[in-house]
């Protein structure tokens, strides 16, 4: 029997945001679910305080999962399919902290914040099972409140989809939660899926989350990922 199994998520909301690099005054989004965005919901259901002297030890657990995104598009009344649209948000924000840590009452400067209208996505976590059964636990009663990305990002419906079982059957299961037949192929579905850096075509980023409350530059570390639109199989291997 294998010691992995697998969970599937739906992030089904009216507004998401997942910015990788998203500082200052332009605060911008990915099209897909960062890692660090992904695992921030999982250690926000396990009640892991950014704050805390063992956030890192914690956080260094679920480097053993594999995060895999889809993008799977809603559809209008007539079954016709909606283009996933960014929105711009203006903002002006008062006190602001300086360069040299000081905190500034008096200045006010202005904020760009995109976020996703009409996108759902689905994730598939795989891991050791133990890690696994104890993050569906935790899904299924956050013991903090859980959002896509920003706190105005909430869930439109039930997070945990499917699990924990194994991947097939979690596949299956997410699709049929999304409106699907639930025997579509991944193929069928544009994805994001983790690789290593010799992978052609790979893409690094710097969203594996070492610990959210660590200063700025210090709380990610990079990985690669490979994008695949949809309709795509990905490279057989040599």
């Amino acid at each position: 029997m294998s010691a992995d199994a697998c969970l599937a998520l739906l992030l089904d909301a009216p507004l998401q945001s997942w910015g990788h690099s998203s500082r200052f005054e332009r605060r911008t989004t990915a099209l897909h679910p960062t890692r660090s965005g992904v695992l921030g919901i999982v250690a926000a259901a396990l009640g892991i305080d950014k704050h805390g002297p063992d956030e890192a030890a914690k956080l260094a657990r679920l480097a053993a999962l594999r995060v895999s995104t889809f993008t799977l598009p809603r559809h209008d009344r007539r079954r016709r399919e909606l283009p996933i649209i960014r929105l711009e948000d203006y903002h002006t924000v008062t006190g602001i902290r300086r360069a040299s840590g000081k905190v500034d009452d008096d200045a006010t400067v202005q904020t760009y914040r995109h976020y996703l209208l009409d996108a759902r996505f689905g994730v598939l976590l795989d891991g050791p099972a133990e890690l696994v059964r104890e993050i569906a636990t935790a899904l299924a009663d956050p013991r903090w409140g859980v959002w896509f990305g920003r706190k105005s990002c909430l869930p439109a419906s039930p997070l945990l989809a499917a699990g924990p079982a194994d991947r097939p059957a979690c596949w299956a299961e997410l699709l049929r939660r999304a409106g699907y037949i639930g025997t579509e192929n991944e193929e069928a579905f544009a994805r994001v899926v983790e690789t290593t850096a010799d992978t052609p075509g790979a893409e690094r980023l710097d969203d594996t989350p070492i610990g959210y409350g660590h200063p700025l530059g210090e709380r990610h570390a990079p990985r690669w990922i490979r994008s695949y639109p949809r309709g795509s199989a990905p490279p057989a291997s040599s």
